[in-house]
C-alpha cells in the first residue's frame, strides 16, 4: 500500500524525504523512524538561525530535547539519526555523522515470558468465566478465540486485531493474515482443535444474529456499530486474565502479550488436544 511523501521542512528536507522513500520502498513502515526525524527536522527549522545544517553541536542540543526519554528510547532515536547520517554521506562525504560511543549504553534484551500449560488452562477457563457486557455481548468467546489464536498461531496483537470472517477458510482451515510485517502476507494452517474453536465461535454469533458478513471484524465488539476489539481492551482484558490467574514473571509483573508469540514458538507449548485434554473436556472433534 503506497504512501504520501512525509514533508519535511528544514535545510535537510530533501535528503530526509529522500531517505525515507528509499526505507518505505523497501517495504519498510518506517513509521518510528519517521517520527524521530520529524523531530529532528523540526528542531532544525526552528534553530536555522542558529544551526546551518547538522553539525555536532545541532546533533548535541536536540539531544537536550530528548532528554524526558528513557536511556534505551534515547538510543534509539540517536541510532535513527546515525543511520540517516550514514545514508547521508554516501552523497556528502563530508557530512557529520554522530559518533555512536557516546549513545547511552544499550539495556540488557527482555526476556520473555514463557507460559505453562496449566496457566495457559487456567487462562482459558478464566475467559470462559468473563461477565457479558452490553459493548461485547459475545465477551467470554472472543477473549478465549483470542487467546486461542494468540498462544497457538504466534500471531502479534495487531494481526489479531485485523482479521475479518474472511481471513478464515473454513475449507482449507486456513487463517490468511493481510499485509503484516514488511507489507506481506501469509497464510497459517488451523489444526482440528481451532477450527473446531473457531467454527463454535462463529456458530455464537449466528445464534444471537450478530454480523456474520465476510468483511466483519473477527475479534467483534459492538461499539460504534460494530468493529473490531481495539488494542487497549485487549491488553486490558489480557492483564485482567492474567491478574485473577495469578500469573506474574520473575519481577513480579505481569507478563506482555506479545510473549505468547514467544509460548507459540517454543517447544513446550501443547497443541490445543492437549489443552483440551488438561482442561477434562476430552479432546476436539475434528468434524466440528
Amino acid at each position: 500500500m503506497s504512501r504520501a511523501t512525509t514533508t519535511f521542512s528544514s535545510q535537510l528536507a530533501p535528503a530526509l524525504a529522500r531517505y525515507v522513500d528509499l526505507k518505505r520502498a523497501l517495504g519498510r513502515r518506517f513509521s518510528g523512524a519517521t517520527h524521530t526525524l520529524k523531530s529532528l527536522d523540526r528542531f532544525l527549522h526552528e534553530q536555522a538561525g542558529k544551526y546551518l545544517d547538522l553539525s555536532a553541536a545541532a546533533f548535541q542540543a536536540w539531544c537536550q530535547t530528548q532528554g524526558h526519554l528513557a536511556s534505551g528510547s534515547r538510543r534509539k532515536r540517536m541510532l535513527e539519526i546515525y543511520n540517516f547520517c550514514l545514508y547521508r554521506r554516501r552523497t556528502d562525504p563530508h557530512c557529520f555523522i554522530p559518533d555512536p560511543t557516546w549513545f547511552p549504553k544499550p539495556h540488557q534484551c527482555i526476556q520473555p515470558y514463557i507460559f505453562s500449560e496449566q496457566e495457559v488452562v487456567r487462562l482459558l477457563r478464566a475467559a470462559s468465566g468473563l461477565k457479558r457486557v452490553s459493548w461485547s455481548p459475545l465477551r467470554p468467546e472472543v477473549i478465549r478465540l483470542a487467546l486461542i489464536l494468540l498462544f497457538t498461531t504466534g500471531i502479534r496483537l495487531g494481526e489479531l486485531q485485523r482479521l475479518i470472517l474472511s481471513d478464515y477458510d473454513v475449507g482449507s482451515a486456513t487463517l490468511l493474515i493481510r499485509e503484516s510485517k514488511f507489507h506481506k502476507s501469509r497464510l497459517l494452517p488451523l489444526n482440528g482443535g481451532i477450527t473446531g474453536e473457531m467454527n463454535r465461535y462463529l456458530h455464537a454469533r449466528d445464534q444471537r444474529k450478530l454480523p456474520v458478513s465476510a468483511n466483519t471484524a473477527l475479534i467483534w465488539s459492538a461499539i460504534r456499530g460494530g468493529q473490531a476489539y481495539s488494542g487497549r481492551h485487549l491488553r486490558h482484558c489480557m492483564r485482567h486474565l492474567f491478574r485473577q490467574c495469578c500469573i506474574f514473571n520473575s519481577k513480579g509483573r505481569l507478563p506482555r502479550i506479545h510473549d505468547a508469540r514467544q509460548h507459540a514458538e517454543s517447544r513446550i507449548m501443547p497443541n490445543l488436544f492437549q489443552i483440551r485434554r488438561l482442561e477434562g473436556l476430552g479432546p476436539f472433534s475434528r468434524s466440528a
